[in-house]
This record gives structure tokens, sequence and C-alpha cells, in this order.
């Protein structure tokens, strides 16, 4: 049987608006596949990346773009606010790609590796818009895409594994025989582990420090059987679906902004290119915070603590608007941290699983300052915490603010309706939560 192909713009047509598209009340959460929910239990594995050693299969669920060509850094230099200039082989760069509008398209990790190839891992709307542009652009580069294997059969083209934790870099040494060259965060460099070569990627994703290691899928079982049995005696834990799709709460990264591409009449093309079947014509808005506008949803890089990113040295589409929005950043990005039983009494007990993407109002004195973006138990903390972006006022450490728990019915309703939602009291804290990815992540 052939499918028709749908486009993004027709669904955006059919559905009288983005919004009307994609508001999915109740969606369920994203949870990587192919991985087990749970290995020693999602509260375990959340407590050990602080306490112990975790290892996380990534290999899963992140869409790899590879790029390769004598235009490839023009390209990616025209189409996001990096630096592509200054970029060595084996650097890894959070991959900030903006619209004329100056918001954010999503973001990604780009990876140098080699003099003319580059890799952008993540989701695939950021993705989408550099082979979008690669191919509209006429710019000497090839490029392919290894999707996510949600949908998609077969082994991926490469496996990822995280370690991280305060024991991760005991780990690797008793894995390697010994500790890894010594490269700074974000930076890579290739190694060896039984008779097999690959990368190494100083990073982690829950706060603590670790690396993450990459290379070609058919040496998944050699190299991740190898970094277990070395974390053994260790108690190292391997980290499920679900504790693993919390895992950014603590350091702070909003997981899944809206792509700012759904309006610009300049981009029409670019819509009529993306199937309906695509992040950005299936990823779910929900929450008791409704808008029929979906620029209410966009984001800019600033206010996503982005700036250490963005550089001015080059133009890029959305230049301009973005340099003018530095000076008009409204919102800040913080941590909520609910009350203990607030949460307990709506959203369950510590032992209940919760991971939600909603956006939810939070307010002040009934005020609407901002809305949520991820909210998820975090057993260590023995609470509830949410990422969130609110006005400046709002955001001093310390303020108390309530988060209206609930799903908004949709267009139709009007957004101030009083649905007699649940309001959850909360308390300002910063983003990053975790103190580490605060203070030190990025030190070295």
């Amino acid at each position: 049987m052939s499918w028709e192909f749908v486009s993004l713009q027709q669904a955006i047509d059919q559905a009288g608006s983005p919004v009307r598209l994609l508001w999915k009340p109740g969606a369920a959460p994203w949870k990587p596949p192919i991985v087990d929910d749970e290995y020693a239990g999602w509260a375990a594995e959340q407590t050990a990346w602080r306490s112990g050693v975790t290892i996380s299969d990534l290999s899963f669920h992140m869409s790899d773009t590879f790029l390769n060509g004598p235009d490839a850094a023009r390209l990616l230099s025209d189409v996001s606010a990096n630096n592509i200039e200054v970029f060595a082989i084996g650097q890894a760069k959070q991959f900030v790609p903006v619209t004329a509008s100056g918001n954010l398209v999503t973001d990604g990790i780009l990876l140098r590796d080699g003099e003319t190839s580059y890799k952008l891992s993540g989701v695939p709307a950021a993705q989408n818009w550099v082979t979008h542009h690669a191919a509209a652009g006429g710019y000497d580069v090839e490029f392919e895409t290894d999707p996510d294997r949600s949908f998609t059969p077969g082994d991926p083209r490469l496996f990822r594994l995280q370690v991280q934790g305060p024991a991760a870099l005991e780990l690797v040494e008793r894995a390697f025989g010994g500790p890894l060259p010594e490269i700074r965060f974000f930076h890579s460099t290739e190694v060896s582990l039984g008779g097999v070569t690959f990368r190494a990627l100083r990073h982690g994703m829950a706060g603590q420090p670790g690396y993450e290691f990459i290379g070609s899928y058919e040496h998944h079982d050699l190299v991740k059987g190898a970094l277990l049995d070395a974390g053994a005696e260790l108690g190292v834990v391997h980290v499920g679906a679900l504790a693993y799709a919390t895992n950014g709460i603590e350091s702070g990264w909003i997981p899944a902004p809206t792509p700012a591409i759904y309006t610009d009449p300049t981009l029409a093309a670019y819509r009529a290119g993306l199937g309906l079947f695509t992040y950005e014509g299936q990823n779910p808005l929900s929450g008791s915070y409704y808008s029929d506008d979906i620029a209410d949803y966009y984001t800019s890089p600033w206010e996503l603590g982005y700036g250490r990113s963005i550089s001015f040295n080059h133009d890029f589409i959305g230049r301009d608007a973005l340099q003018a929005a530095r000076d008009e950043v409204r919102r800040t990005k913080v941590t909520l941290e609910f009350d203990r039983a607030d949460a307990s009494e709506l959203l369950g007990d510590d032992s209940a699983y919760l991971n939600d993407y909603g956006r939810h109002r939070i307010e002040v004195d009934g005020r609407l300052v901002g809305t949520t973006f991820q909210s998820a138990r975090i057993a260590p903390v023995g609470t509830v915490l949410a990422l969130a972006l609110v006005e400046h006022a709002a955001a001093e450490p310390g303020t108390r603010v309530e988060v209206v728990w609930g799903e908004h019915p949709g267009h139709g309703t009007p957004a101030d309706a009083d649905l007699g939602f649940a309001r959850i009291g909360a308390t300002v804290r910063p983003a990053p939560y975790n103190e580490y990815a605060r203070t030190g992540y990025r030190q070295d």
C-alpha cells in the first residue's frame, strides 16, 4: 500500500491553525524507544547518577545527520548563530539555528569529526532546517540522515553510550586501564577498547561529570559490555527509558521547544517540504496554558540560556532579529520546586513516576508570569521539579508561585477560562538546579 504525502502546510490548513494541529491534551510523554523502561527502578536510577555511576544507552532515540563537503562549514555558518570559524576537529557545540524572527528552530549537538565533515544529532527539526537550506541554497555538501528508531526498523548507524555520575571517571579508568587523555568539556578524542576505536566526548546530561562514547553500531555490544563489566564493582546502574527522560531537569536543559517555523510566509516552501508525520507535525502541545497564537509558544535562545553559543561575527538567518532581541528578553529560565505536600496529594506520592511536558500556567497572586516546559518527579529531591520560563520579576530564587495543573481543552474555550484546575505551590530555584551543573559543569 502506498501512502500519499501530506505536508505540514496542508495539515495546518486542514486543522485551521498550527495550534489546532498540535494541541493534544493528555498526550503521552515522550520516552526513548528500544531500551527497557526500568532496570533497577526509575527512582534508583535517578539516585545513581547523583551518588554513584550510571550507563545510559542513547543509541536509539536521536536522529543523526551527517554532512560532508567543501561548503559544509559555510552552510552551517549561514543557518545558525554558532561561530563555525572557531571549531576544532573533535569539538562539539550546542547548535543554535533561528528563523528570521530570531526565535529558535530547535537546538542540537553539532560535532566536527573531520576537516569538512560534521554530525548534527538530537531532535530532527534542526536537521531538517539544515538539509532544507543545503538543498535549496546549492551548497557543495553531501548529507544523509539516520533517523531515530521510534518507527525505523534495523540497527542505527552509531552507538551512543553515556557514563555519568560521581564515580564515572573511576569506571572509565577501570575500563580503559587508566585515565583517558585530558580533554575539555564538549571536546572529544579517539579511544580504543577491546580492539575497536571510537570517540569519547566529555559530556553529561544529569548535571554530573561523565563521557559519551560514540562509534559504529557494530561495536555496540562489545563496548557496552566492557563498560558494564568495568562498573560492576562500583555498582553501576543501567538507566532505563523512564529515568532517562527526566535527566535534563537538574541540568537545566529545556527539551523539545516549539520550532518557530509555522507562520512566517517566507517559510511556506519549507513547510510544504516537511511531512505531517515529522517532529514539526507531531510534537504535541498541552497543559493549562493555552493560546490560539502559535508564536506565544516560541522561545528565544537568549531566554533558554544559549547566549554563550551565539556569535555575531558572521551573517546568518535571523541575525538582526536575534541581536535586537538581546535587549528585549522578558523571561528567565528557572527551576520550580513543587511543595511536597501538594505534589503528593495532587500528582501521586513519592512512588509515582511523573514526567510531563505540558505548558502549565505559572501565576503570582492570580497573574500569569510564565509557563512550565517539563515537570518530573526527581526521587533524590523528594518532590517534583519543573523547568520553566518566567518573567524577570518572578525569577528570583525563593519567589513563591502557583502552578495551575490541568489540561485546557483547546480552541473554542477562552484561554483564561476558570476550569477549576488544581493549584500547586512551588518555589523558584536556579536553573540548573544541580549545583555542579550550575557552577562547575563547563569550567574545564
